[in-house]
């Protein structure tokens, strides 16, 4: 788990060491174990290391091999490299180093592009292949780890996060109309490729994009239908390489053979993750199934278990902590239980560093609070396995029934139980000079209109987990853990077991209030207590009940000359907010108001900052 960065030129010259040491500097906090750099003519890669498996030298990154021409940069865990080691090993390869960053130098050595339908993972890494003059990378199948880049006509540039992208310098940091329409209608998710900057993408997951410098195609077989040449000159190549189907198999499944092979597979993925470490590994103890669950499969396969759950201050009456849940299990399975409560004037003055954090502006209520746990958390291990996923992998949210008991076509199905705003309410909210048609509204439709979904809810939960899950909670558990050099694994979205769920009939997922199958694996591993309460969130209500102090920072925010001089907002919309925050809320009980907030301050503390630097 680390940064990582880099730049290729097109144009001859070479690339710019202290726009790479400015990326570098800003990824500090994801790797405080190393920083290294490599160069080769027209490239250049950075790196940031947080050492969790082969802590020697050996494994510090840039890695290079010499005999076989190639340099990388990796960020993520490959949870099967000692199976793919073995492999690589009996076809001849040896090995310098005992982890799983040179298992994937000899992976693409061996297999090329098609290496990482190997990987069993979370992933982004970037290779260059000294002889062919090209540059790889690659994203994980469901975006777990992130990757930035920014191509001009003369360069490209690509990091971690993008923070870094803006400390190199020379991009375009304006805002992207159609990128607006989606963070705002989509509870801030921007799918890939755009980001809310417009001279930002990101590489869609399960993807991988290929560069050449010479402007040659690259060696990957050209008439592979995932492969799409995207540049005039064809020395950029974009793949897909993993797609969800949301099918029925040919031979139908009783109840107990589905929730016989949820067990076996969440079992596997479970061992996967905690294996792949050479350092102890932890768990996020929110109280609920999921966390708990998770608890209750590792705690016969760790000597003593560290577990950590987080609580903020009741308000408006809706209380903030889930200690009663998280205390009975920590209980039962005697764990070292480690237990915070965080008064709100520590959210409030903590708040400006966990944007600063975020590589887009993400309003979720828990992001801070992933924040302030993995200050606390990043003091006793490196690792923990967290429950992210489980809820969009198997149905466990309040709207899917809703949605599905909906009339309609597809897209009215879907809007009206999700949807931040309606088409109408954005064009009252945002400025003329960025009105845009209903672009996110195009944008869903054809999503959930795409082959390979059986269901309406099949179709739902695919867009769910491939793409609106990967810009809200699983970007927010990457940047809020790594933000303390601590990396987060979230065993419920290893691929297999998502493959699994996707099979199933929506109908199981959703049976006793939804996530049935976990339900039923959980019986035999963690008290009924945890399984049977009310669901519950990981929530600071001061974010949504906006009274007080949050009140008056929100309101100080959007009234600032820098937020009046952007004429992003139109101020009646503003102040109609600002007149009555707390009747103002989304569909899925968000703030409004926090969230017109959110957005104006991550631009002023990550690009307003940056430019007047």
């Amino acid at each position: 788990m680390c940064g990582i960065c880099g730049e290729l030129r097109f144009d001859n010259s070479v690339p710019d060491m202290a726009a790479m040491q400015r990326m570098t500097a800003r990824l500090a906090r994801r790797g405080p174990n190393h920083e290294g750099f490599y160069t080769d003519g027209a490239l250049a890669f950075g790196h940031r290391r947080l050492a969790i498996i082969d802590l020697s030298a050996h494994a510090d990154q840039p890695m290079l091999d010499k005999d076989l021409h190639l340099a990388l940069v990796f960020n993520g865990t490959i949870y099967n490299y000692k199976e793919l080691r073995a492999e690589l090993l009996e076809l001849g390869y040896n090995f310098f180093s005992e982890g799983d960053s040179e298992v994937i130098l000899k992976a693409y050595h061996a297999w090329g592009e098609h290496c990482v339908e190997r990987f069993y993972g979370m992933f982004a890494f970037a290779i260059w292949d000294m002889r062919s003059r090209t540059l790889f990378l690659a994203r994980d199948r469901l975006g777990i780890k992130p990757l930035y880049y920014a191509l001009d006509g003369v360069r490209l540039r690509f990091a971690s996060t993008i923070q870094a992208l803006l400390a190199g310098g020379g991009v375009d940091a304006s805002l992207d109309p159609i990128a607006l329409h989606h963070h705002f209608t989509l509870h801030s998710v921007v799918p890939a490729p755009r980001t809310i900057l417009r001279g930002i993408k990101k590489i869609p997951p399960a993807h991988t994009l290929t560069f050449s410098s010479n402007g040659k195609p690259s060696q990957a077989d050209d008439n592979d239908k995932n492969r799409q040449f995207f540049d005039s000159s064809s020395n950029v190549a974009l793949r897909c390489y993993w797609q969800l189907e949301a099918t029925r198999p040919d031979q139908a499944l009783s109840e107990q053979d589905w929730l016989e092979a949820t067990r076996t597979v969440l079992r596997r993925a479970v061992e996967r993750h905690r294996l792949a470490s050479d350092v102890p590994v932890g768990v996020l103890l929110s109280g609920g199934l999921d966390s708990s669950l998770l608890v209750g499969l590792l705690a016969d396969h760790v000597d003593e278990l560290n577990t950590f759950s987080i609580g903020f201050e009741a308000v408006a009456g809706e209380q903030a902590d889930e200690f009663e849940y998280s205390d009975l299990i920590a209980k039962h399975f005697k764990t070292k239980h480690h237990k915070f409560a965080v008064p709100n004037s520590e959210v409030l003055k903590r708040l400006p560093e966990a944007i600063a954090e975020m590589s887009e502006p993400m309003p979720s209520y828990d992001v801070t609070a992933f924040y302030l746990l993995g200050e606390q958390v990043s003091r006793e291990v490196k690792v923990v396995l967290a429950g992210q996923g489980a809820d969009e992998v198997f149905g466990g949210y309040f709207w899917y029934p809703q949605m599905d008991a909906a009339s309609g076509t597809p897209l009215q199905r879907f809007s009206q139980h999700y949807f931040d705003r309606d088409h109408a309410e954005y064009l009252e909210m945002i400025s003329p000079g960025y009105h845009v048609d209903d672009v996110t509204g195009a944008w869903v439709a054809e999503e959930l209109a795409k082959p390979g979904a059986d269901e309406f809810l099949d179709q739902v939960l695919r867009m769910d987990v491939t793409s609106l899950m990967v810009d809200d909670p699983v970007k927010r558990v990457d940047n809020m853990t790594m933000a303390w050099g601590l990396e987060a694994r979230v065993p419920f979205l290893d691929h297999e077991l998502v493959e699994l769920a996707a099979k199933m009939p929506p109908a199981l997922k959703l049976k006793e209030g939804g996530k049935f199958p976990l339900k039923a694996v959980a019986r035999s591993v963690i008290p009924d207590a945890v399984i049977d309460r009310p669901k519950g969130y990981f929530p600071v209500p001061a974010l949504k009940y906006v009274r007080g102090e949050f009140f008056e920072r929100m309101r100080d925010i959007l009234r600032s000359p820098a937020c009046i001089n952007r004429g992003l907002y139109q101020r009646d919309y503003v102040e109609k907010l600002l007149a009555a925050p707390e009747t103002h809320l989304t569909r899925i009980q968000g703030s409004k108001l926090w969230h017109l907030a959110l957005l104006e301050w991550w631009l002023q503390i990550n690009v307003d900052a940056v430019k007047n630097s």
